[in-house]
């Protein structure tokens, strides 16, 4: 809710002012007008007040909502409308059950302006930083067609499913991960702890040390003289990338980078032509035109160079060409996602198609990335394996000779 000062005029022509809340300027007015006919002035509040309140309770962070804490809210929407419920009363519901505390939080606030007299699409898109640009138009559309508790069923599927592959992910990856980090760790305790101990038991014995023990010493003492230059370095090549892909070129290379690296681009192409179907199919389903599909898709997809192709349809279709004569100009697509565009398109069946192809497509980038997953474990214990077979030999060879030593 806004806060408004006003000025206004009462029947009797007498001025009065005052302070009222409401979701926007036009339920404001027509407020005032219940008790003043004339309204004079009518501007937003922003006291210092306000302004300190807005800073404490600034979160930090994403402004994001959780995929899931997004799916959960679409399926209590879809319930709670298909029962029969206002949609004012029950967003009001559904904000005091929600443990997302950002989520709770833009409830509870749209739920003020909608009991207010405001749509559910208004109340929302203030928030726009928090929802995906899906969800939006997805409950534009749904709100126009009168469909919306169909809206939020499907979007409920769309997002549960996008939450239950990104959790497999990143549970897939969790064990690479780590072996990785406790690698890197071992590695550091032997390079700063082990191995300087170990260089002052041998230079204090004299004699001549294997070259591989010489050359475990050399690194180890390069990384102890040098590791903030290193890190320093590190840190600056990080934030340079950052900053270049960013850029038009940078964003292009990174796109290319992402769709053509060996295992990785497959994976890749299979996720962005997933994402596409998935997120075409639910939004044709909700009711939007082909060509506001297209745009918001675009708008939607991760890939930069599977965006500009997506973009490039959007001339085309309001120019009247079929969608699967457009998708043949996209290049990165899999030819299997052109041709179902295609046939869906002449049956009459686009989303059922695509989201049929979106499932397909889902499925295979997740079993590509188990495959990847599975080459990945063995070859990490072979990389292991040689590196500490290194150490083991660099540390044991002047041992042997040691007793020469003496």
């Amino acid at each position: 809710m806004v806060t408004y000062s006003y000025k206004a005029l009462t029947e009797d022509g007498i001025e009065t002012k005052g302070v009222i809340q409401a979701p926007d300027e036009y339920t404001a007015v027509t407020q005032i007008k219940q008790k003043c006919p004339i309204v004079v002035n009518l501007r937003p509040v922003d006291t210092d007040i306000r302004k300190i309140e807005n800073i404490l309770t600034m979160e930090v962070g994403s402004p994001r909502i959780k995929t899931r804490a997004l799916a959960l809210m679409c399926s209590q929407f879809a319930i709670t409308l298909q029962a029969g419920m206002p949609v004012g009363r029950a967003i009001d519901m559904i904000a005091k059950q929600t443990e997302d505390k950002k989520l709770h939080k833009i409830l509870t606030e749209a739920s003020e302006d909608v009991l207010g007299g405001s749509s559910l699409t208004t109340a929302l898109e203030r928030y726009d930083e928090a929802f995906p640009i899906t969800f939006l138009e997805t409950i534009r559309a749904g709100e126009v067609s009168g469909t919306l508790e169909n809206s939020f069923a499907r979007m409920h599927k769309y997002y549960e499913t996008s939450a239950r592959n990104s959790e497999k992910i990143r549970s897939a990856l969790t064990y690479p991960i780590f072996v990785v980090c406790i690698a890197v760790i071992v590695l550091i305790i032997i390079m700063v702890k082990v191995i300087p101990a170990l260089a002052e038991v041998f230079s204090s014995l004299g004699g001549d040390l294997p070259l591989m023990t010489r050359i475990m010493i050399d690194m180890a003492n390069f990384f102890a003289d040098w590791w903030v230059f290193i890190l320093i370095v590190v840190i600056l090549l990080l934030i340079g990338w950052k900053i270049f892909t960013k850029t038009e070129r940078g964003m292009v290379l990174e796109a290319e980078l992402a769709l053509s690296l060996p295992v990785i681009g497959r994976i890749n192409v299979m996720s962005g032509s997933a994402q596409f179907a998935n997120t075409m199919a639910t939004m044709l389903a909700s009711g939007l035109t082909l060509d506001k599909s297209v745009s918001v898709t675009a708008k939607v997809l991760d890939n930069y160079l599977l965006q500009k192709d997506v973009k490039k349809m959007i001339g085309r279709i309001e120019e009247g060409k079929p969608v699967g004569e457009c998708i043949k100009d996209c290049e990165y697509f899999p030819e299997s996602l052109k041709s179902m565009c295609s046939v869906g398109e002449e049956t009459g069946e686009l989303d059922q198609t695509l989201e049929v192809i979106g499932d397909y497509f889902t499925v295979e980038a997740e079993r590509r990335v188990q495959q990847a997953i599975t080459m990945l474990e063995p070859t990490l214990l072979v990389v292991m394996a040689i590196f500490a077979g290194f150490l083991v030999i660099s540390i044991y060879l002047p041992m042997f000779t040691m007793y020469n030593l003496f």
